[in-house]
């Protein structure tokens, strides 16, 4: 179902006021409008676009964290490792992303207000997207180990629908998906960099001995490797 541009717009800008605006669309860099324009919905989009839209902007990115329990449940160690590390890695970027937001909130689309919006959305800081911050962080990270560079490729490519899609019903610009672009890989390679004091310690300490803990019966039986 479509929401009203008019009544979108407004409580967008009512939820706005916690904090400015930094920028007004006469200010907008030239070619992120450009591109808006040109991936926007029109206003005559038709409703099977705009559904295949909802979808891509809202539920693909539910394939992470059903990875990260079918990967922890059913795979070995040397797949949940990488799992692990592509979720440290993913909470670091999530981190980063709200520091930016926090310190230098660029408005969504709607808040503007400028484009076709819907999409309900609270008006939070859009820049970085942190839909494909998520997807974009968890796959570079992925890429790192030969054991799951495969995965990381197949979600690098569910990634780009997610970004084509947010910015088609109006919650972000593309600037926001190029922040998301930039953030992800550089934190999944700050990650693996770092793996030693990072990732290994927490994961052999922590994590590892309260999944045997918590799964012994399961490990017991067979049903969940150890």
């Amino acid at each position: 179902m479509r929401i009203d541009n008019g009544g979108a717009r407004c409580r967008g800008l009512e939820r706005a006021a916690s904090f400015p605006l930094p920028a007004a669309p006469d200010d907008m860099d030239a070619l992120n409008l450009a591109l808006f324009e040109l991936l926007n919905s029109p206003s005559n989009a038709p409703d099977w676009l705009v559904t295949i839209a909802t979808f891509c902007a809202s539920d693909i990115i539910l394939v992470v964290p059903a990875l990260l329990v079918l990967g922890w449940l059913l795979g070995d160690d040397a797949s949940r490792r990488p799992l692990f590390e592509a979720f440290v890695a993913t909470l670091l970027a999530l981190g980063v992303s709200g520091a930016i937001g926090a310190l230098w909130p660029m408005p969504r689309p709607f808040m503007v207000p400028v484009g076709e919006y819907l999409l309900e959305h609270a008006a939070t800081p859009a820049f970085p997207s942190n839909h494909l911050t998520i997807m974009l962080t968890m796959a570079f990270s992925l890429t790192l180990h030969d054991r799951t560079r495969r995965l990381g490729h197949a979600l690098l490519v569910a990634a780009m629908p997610v970004a084509w899609a947010r910015v088609y019903l109006g919650v972000h610009f593309p600037r926001d998906m190029i922040g998301a672009l930039m953030l992800a890989p550089t934190m999944a390679a700050l990650t693996g960099l770092g793996r030693v004091w990072l990732v290994t310690p927490p994961y052999e300490r922590v994590v590892l001995r309260c999944h045997r803990t918590l799964f012994a019966p399961l490990i017991a039986r067979g049903w969940v490797r150890r």
